[in-house]
């Protein structure tokens, strides 16, 4: 790796932004390589010119996507690299599903805030893993929160004086995916009461609630498993949450030609 590229490349990771690196695995400019920033483009290196607008719009939903893969066209094919930065888990309410939340999320890669209003539930003994530790009420320490595309906020506690200013925020905000703990029936309520207040259909069905995916989950510890399991397959775009026992083909979902080269 030329030094120019190797620089980018380390740049992008330590300043946490979207990136990838396109490297050319067959045809006549094997070995070519370039390093591709979100929403700026080829920031070094280079690419064969007939390839870097394909390369470029494929690189992007690859970034969004965080997905790595070679992508085949005409005349090459190219692995695209890409480059994200750690998910961001911010919890509200600090409960017993929280704790295996926080370790379980930590173990993925994630950087995990958990915040309450309740002091003695608030600290650091609690949440050893834990990031940060936020002690206050929601309206408060939202307002000190970035919630972009790399944001995923889980609400533990049913109480709308803790949950819908957080909710507002969230839904208002680029977070990548926003879970609701409560019944079938607490989330129909939360629908109506935010429809209301005014929000959206679509603002409104970003909240997944009731949170997680089927699992027959009982205890806490697999309780913050089954929110997981739905984080992630939001995170990637892809997975039924079915049992692979039995599934025919490939595990891992392929690209159909209506979808494209990634």
């Amino acid at each position: 790796m030329s030094p120019d590229v190797l620089a980018a490349t380390r740049r992008l990771l330590e300043s946490e932004r979207f990136g990838a690196v396109a490297t050319v695995v067959s045809g006549g400019d094997i070995g070519a390589k370039a390093v591709i920033e979100a929403g700026v483009g080829i920031v070094a290196g280079a690419l064969p010119e007939a390839l870097v607008d394909d390369v470029l719009a494929d690189a992007d939903e690859l970034m969004h996507r965080e997905q790595s893969r070679v992508v085949e066209y005409e005349s090459a094919n190219v692995f695209v690299e890409a480059l994200a930065p750690p998910p961001v888990l911010v919890v509200f309410g600090a409960v017993h599903t929280a704790q295996a939340l926080t370790t379980h999320a930590t173990l993925l890669g994630f950087r995990v805030v958990v915040s309450d209003a309740r002091p003695a539930f608030t600290t650091e003994e609690r949440f050893p893993d834990a990031d940060r530790v936020i002690q206050g009420w929601p309206q408060e320490v939202v307002a000190d929160l970035v919630a972009d595309r790399r944001t995923y906020v889980v609400l533990l506690s049913h109480d709308a004086r803790f949950e819908d200013p957080v909710l507002e925020w969230a839904m208002r905000s680029e977070a990548r995916y926003i879970g609701a703990m409560g019944s079938r029936r607490t989330h129909e309520k939360r629908v109506r009461t935010f429809a209301e207040k005014g929000f959206t259909d679509d603002e409104i069905s970003r909240i997944h609630g009731p949170v997680g995916l089927d699992i027959g989950a009982e205890t806490p510890g697999e309780t913050a498993i089954s929110i997981l399991a739905e984080m992630i397959q939001v995170r990637y775009g892809s997975g039924t949450g079915l049992s692979l026992r039995g599934r025919e083909g490939r595990i891992h979902r392929q690209r159909t030609d209506d979808e494209g080269d990634v």
